[in-house]
């Protein structure tokens, strides 16, 4: 995004629609900007409850096919973790079994 200068308010301001830019400033806060930033969150939010439904009713899918959601769920946090990093925790944990004798 660029910036530009704003002389009246002197400092530099995101590129913003002209009634952000026209909006009051409020304690030094841009009222329409702030306004919009908070607008533009509570829609991805929505987006977000919505997706979050979605990946629900995959595992609810997943489950009434007989698959094991608990594993499923520990499969794709393996699965976003680096190839090193899985390394180190599948042998530590190999390590914790044995120590308390479950290994």
């Amino acid at each position: 995004m660029s910036e530009t200068y704003s002389p009246e308010t002197a400092t530099p301001a995101a590129s913003t629609s002209s009634s952000e830019q026209e909006s009051p400033y409020i304690g030094g806060v841009n009222a329409g900007q702030l306004l919009s930033f908070f607008e533009r969150i509570e829609n991805l939010e929505e987006t977000k409850a919505e997706l979050m439904a979605d990946i629900k009713e995959v595992f609810a899918e997943a489950k009434a096919q007989g698959y094991d959601v608990k594993i499923m769920r520990q499969i794709l946090k393996l699965r976003k973790m680096e190839a090193d990093d899985r390394d180190e925790q599948e042998t530590l944990l190999e390590v914790y079994k044995r120590a308390v004798g479950m290994g």
